[in-house]
């Protein structure tokens, strides 16, 4: 079995799908439709643009959407998934990917997402941290006895969890969590407290656009973030993907559940490494690479 992930933010470089532009006329088609849909040039940002640009989530979140969705699409006959995830914003390419959503609608879903996401950071500024080296129980643990907003946020393997929450809660929570045994508690240069509570509004915003939008059944089962389990539904694929951005990112159970059901191979589409890196320290037999 092969599994197709599509990365999240944090994965993007400046530069990022210059080569698909200058080497396939499919992708250039697709990325000059991108910049007349979002009404600016993003691919002015991501070919030329500084790291500063590309770091604003309204930017960051649809130029790591184009890339991965783009490149899936130039694969041809090649892009063959038994089934398809991603990493939080990963989702939506998944979803283009497998056809659930059209790349057009995919990519309006993605904005929106983005400029709502960045408002409610705006609105109630906020952070996150990357915890190494202790169980996951024992963070959970930790984290219901800090009276301040602070959440797990991605479970990305065993030993390594990102938390969500207010300036203050993170602070607290990043010397308990050293106390506990911690081997690193590094907060993160991200724009706000993602898949948190505080990202209510934006989830309220999200929620109408994804409730008018089409969803067609997919060419295979996307392993979603909030429950980890596979989904071909297109109702309960609204409902999860609504949910996502106040749920933490079940990413150890996804690679889990794909194990078990099979997956020998996963590629990833998109920039960087990380995902396949962490299939790996789940099982080493893996098969996970580039595409």
């Amino acid at each position: 079995m092969k599994a197709y992930v599509f990365p999240g933010q944090g994965a993007q470089f400046v530069g990022m799908g210059k080569d698909l532009y200058d080497n396939s006329s499919k992708a250039k088609d697709l990325f000059n439709k991108a910049n007349k849909i979002l009404k600016f040039r993003i691919t002015d940002i991501m070919f030329e643009g500084t790291d500063d640009d590309l770091k604003q989530t309204k930017v960051t979140q649809p130029a790591i959407f184009l890339h991965s969705v783009i490149l899936a699409k130039t694969l041809g006959d090649d892009f063959k998934p038994d089934m398809v995830a991603g990493h939080s914003l990963g989702e939506f390419s998944a979803l283009v990917a497998n056809k659930t959503l059209s790349f057009e609608d995919g990519l309006k879903l993605v904005y929106k997402r983005a400029t709502a996401m960045q408002k409610a950071c705006e609105t109630e500024p906020s952070t996150m941290a990357a915890i190494i080296g202790l169980e996951d129980e024992v963070v959970e643990k930790t984290l219901e006895n800090i009276n301040e907003i602070v959440v797990p946020a991605n479970y990305n393997c065993p030993g390594q969890l990102v938390i969500s929450g207010s300036y203050k809660g993170i602070e607290i929570a990043c010397e308990k969590l050293k106390e506990a045994g911690a081997k690193r508690a590094l907060p993160l240069k991200v724009g706000g407290a993602f898949h948190s509570s505080l990202m209510e509004p934006a989830r309220v915003e999200l929620a109408d656009a994804i409730n008018s939008t089409k969803f067609n059944k997919g060419i295979c089962p996307i392993y979603q973030n909030v429950t980890g389990q596979p989904v071909t539904d297109p109702e309960i694929i609204k409902t999860n993907l609504i949910s996502q951005l106040t749920s933490p990112v079940r990413w150890t159970q996804i690679m889990k559940n794909m194990i078990a059901n099979d997956v020998h191979e996963v590629v990833e589409v998109g920039p960087g490494k990380v995902l396949q890196g962490l299939f790996k320290k789940i099982d080493r037999n893996i098969n996970a690479y580039s595409a």
